[in-house]
């Protein structure tokens, strides 16, 4: 049985955490979006069943921006996998339902996974996971991924709907009466090339939509004609009027859909969730509007980056220094013994004027540094700045071309 986790982007969100303590294999997490670019494939035992759990790409949507995007997209929609879990983040399950929704569009055996629990209780946040999977019409388990416990109960209903035992039906998104009109439009022509209502409906919002990489893609996969289908063409030109005529124009159409996948969660999230404490985050909030603001953003990240430059050079300076007098007395030692044993001058020149001096004075010269860099960048990360670094560059790498996921390799790549 084919299973895969096509999880949210969230950096802490532990989905390749979950993967790992399924499968037992050791795949690298990164705590930055996109880490994971490729699929990455495990057997999981469970009560006498194999299954393969394929690690997609992380991502915040499924409407194609990037390429970890169009990774999990393509794999969801025509990797016909016996199920997908979907892991959310139980500390911000509002912003993560944006991806369950999007999915429920595709396919319908849906299992949602409310990973990081504990980090939720820690906050003050408790989701009712009974309602929430009433209100979603699919499956919900709550997993912390070093509990054993939990992700047996996860295995137990992945195996439930790859058996048929459970059969999820999920409610989907309502858009706007016009949009839906747009749908039925469509959907019927669709139809003809498409035997899945469920799977034509979803082509008919990205119609809709005019997302061309999207089309492409589809027509790819599933061998059909969408852009020269003349049936199809007519109804889009009709569906272009309608919109049209009630204000909504190619440009602003997929917010519209977007605003209205937003509104559903947010609803969902005030039936679900209780906060003992609902000011909470208030004092992140107050941290964010400095840190992320127009007018100190940028003075007070180029600060923080002065600052671990001049730490890291300056404090490298002394143990470099050292390394180097103790590298150096090491060498008069070994040329008295070369000298004393008498190794030609040839190989004595091969081993200490060569390798051990380039050795020696790469570890002298590269060591220090690292070792003051990394533990304070490190501690950028636990603080939570690395991520707000990403959205003050985030305008700058776009106007570059580049993706503010780059923003930190750059960083790191200006210190080494």
């Amino acid at each position: 049985m084919t299973i895969q986790l096509p999880l949210h982007g969230n950096p802490n969100v532990g989905k390749s955490t979950v993967f790992n303590a399924l499968t037992g294999m050791h795949q690298h997490t990164g705590n930055w979006p996109g880490k994971t670019v490729a699929n990455a494939a495990g057997i999981c035992d469970y009560k006498e069943n194999k299954f393969l759990l394929i690690d997609i790409p992380g991502t915040y949507s499924l409407m194609s921006n990037s390429e970890e995007e169009e990774i999990a997209r393509n794999y969801i929609c025509f990797g016909n996998p016996d199920a997908t879990v979907v892991i959310v983040d139980a500390t911000c399950l509002e912003r993560n339902l944006n991806l369950v929704y999007q999915i429920m569009e595709i396919t319908s055996n849906i299992i949602v996974c409310v990973n990081l629990l504990d980090e939720a209780k820690k906050k003050g946040i408790h989701i009712n996971l009974e309602e929430l999977e009433r209100l979603l019409g699919v499956p919900v388990v709550g997993t912390i991924a070093r509990k054993q416990k939990t992700l047996n109960n996860l295995m137990k209903t992945v195996q439930d709907v790859c058996k048929k035992k459970v059969l999820p039906n999920p409610k989907r998104i309502t858009y706007l009466p016009v949009v839906e009109e747009a749908i039925e439009i469509l959907q019927p022509e669709i139809e003809k090339q498409v035997e899945s209502k469920q799977l034509a409906r979803w082509i008919s919002l990205k119609l809709i939509d005019e997302d061309k990489k999207i089309i492409d893609t589809i027509e790819q996969n599933l061998k059909i004609t969408l852009k020269e289908d003349e049936s199809i063409l007519k109804q889009k030109e009709r569906v272009k009027g309608i919109l049209e005529n009630n204000e909504i124009s190619k440009d602003n159409i997929r917010n519209k859909i977007i605003s209205s996948i937003i509104f559903k969660a947010e609803n969902i999230c005030k039936d679900v969730i209780t906060y003992e404490n609902k000011s909470y985050n208030q004092r992140d909030r107050k941290i964010d509007k400095i840190l992320t603001s127009k007018k100190w953003g940028i003075p007070i990240m180029i600060l923080f980056l002065g600052i671990i430059l001049w730490i890291t050079i300056t404090g490298a300076n002394y143990p470099s220094q050292l390394l180097s007098q103790f590298f150096n007395w090491i060498q008069e030692k070994l040329i008295y013994l070369f000298e004393y044993i008498g190794v030609p001058v040839w190989l004595k020149g091969l081993i200490i004027d060569g390798m051990y001096r380039t050795l020696t004075w790469v570890i002298s010269v590269m060591l220090p540094p690292m070792a003051i860099f990394f533990p304070l960048f490190t501690l950028l990360e636990d603080l939570g700045y690395l991520p707000r670094l990403s959205f003050n560059l985030d305008k700058y790498f776009q106007k570059a071309g580049s993706s503010r996921k780059t923003s930190i390799n750059n960083v790191y790549g200006i210190w080494m």
